[in-house]
């Protein structure tokens, strides 16, 4: 089994045993985030298969990262499998350990 950790700023913010990898991205189920650390950003992107990505920023000990962390509440056919799971970036170290 394998296991996925995501860090920021000296603090696991999410860890599952259940992710999704999509283009080299690990998206971690919405309940295996540290919803303490999450905050909703109004910003958002768009992709071509995947659809519209909504982001938070990720608080730690008073240090904000804006929008490291992504969801596709409503992906498109082709993105079913990630409904609602969180990815990130800028700085969030993701690992996934074989166990």
């Amino acid at each position: 089994m394998t296991r996925a950790t995501a860090t920021w700023n000296g603090k696991v913010i999410a860890e599952t045993d259940a992710f999704e990898k999509v283009e080299g991205n690990i998206y971690f189920p919405a309940d295996s985030i540290h919803k303490e650390f999450f905050k909703e950003s109004s910003h958002e992107t768009t992709c071509g298969w995947k659809g519209t990505a909504n982001y938070y920023n990720i608080e730690v000990d008073g240090k904000v990262n804006k929008e490291a962390a992504w969801y596709y509440a409503k992906p498109k056919d082709a993105a079913k499998n990630i409904t609602g799971m969180v990815a990130f970036w800028k700085g969030v170290e993701v690992i996934s350990i074989h166990h």
